[in-house]
């Protein structure tokens, strides 16, 4: 990761309106390849608003954003996926019904590619193609030791094991840029400590670059390179987790106290 490197995702002067209500209001960031920013601030702050206009789900009523240098301010949320984005929701979104195995293989529709026939009839190409992407999520389930639950039903695991089948969803996809929309929340202290070091894996060994939003302070300032601070839908401070917990007026939206 570089400083001087441009940003592999740049937000410029973003706002998104609901009626009267500004969700966010010309806010502008970066995040350079293989770093963890963490996207902080109150409920109501416009923190998942960020999320879901990087993502595709909005569309910003003026701003851009470019992704390795392409504009793609007005592109849908498969396009986005496409371009190798991926996310996870605050709120759990799996297949309840479906196995562990077959939520993970969904975040591989985009890699998959053949015909009507050849997939009914699972012969050449088809098959290969099959193997090879079953063996990558494989992979994902042995990183994320998911193993013992592979086959179980999603709607049956508890919550906590259900983000991280979420998480292995979005690493199916392979994807360059990784949003994460509180990944820690509702998990206990154990799940966290897990959840916090599967995240860093994930950096290190995919060399994925990471946006996550937070509540947690802690595994905000344990984890990331670099926070970002929302307050009203405007970004109020920007640093090293360093810097902003010293930031006056993060304190004062915030934080609470200066530690």
């Amino acid at each position: 990761m570089s400083a001087s490197a441009p940003p592999i995702l740049e937000v410029r002067d973003i706002t998104v309106r609901f009626g009267a209500l500004s969700a966010l209001n010309r806010v502008s960031l970066g995040i350079q390849r293989g770093e963890i920013l963490a996207i902080i601030g109150p409920n109501g702050a416009g923190k998942t608003s960020l999320i879901n206009v990087i993502s595709g789900f909005y569309h910003p009523d003026e701003g851009q954003i470019f992704f390795e240098g392409r504009d793609r301010t007005r592109m849908k949320p498969f396009e986005v996926a496409e371009l190798g984005i991926a996310r996870t929701f605050q709120n759990v979104a799996l297949f309840k019904g479906m196995s562990v195995l077959d939520n993970i293989m969904t975040g591989r529709l985009l890699k998959m590619r053949g015909t009507f026939l050849l997939d009914a009839l699972w012969v050449g190409p088809a098959k290969q193609q099959e193997l090879a992407n079953r063996a990558f999520v494989e992979r994902i389930i042995d990183f994320l030791a998911i193993e013992a639950i592979r086959k179980t039903p999603a709607g049956r695991l508890p919550y906590g094991l259900q983000k991280r089948v979420e998480l292995a969803r979005a690493l199916a996809a392979e994807p360059t840029l990784l949003l994460l929309d509180e990944p820690m929340a509702g998990m206990n202290v154990e799940e966290k400590e897990d959840m916090c070091r599967f995240i860093l894996d994930v950096a290190s060994e995919f060399g994925t670059t990471i946006a996550l939003v937070e509540h947690d302070m802690s595994v905000v300032m344990d984890i990331s390179d670099r926070v970002a601070v929302l307050d009203y839908g405007q970004k109020i401070a920007e640093g090293t987790p360093d810097e902003v917990r010293t930031n006056t007026a993060v304190i004062d939206a915030y934080l609470g106290v200066a530690h």
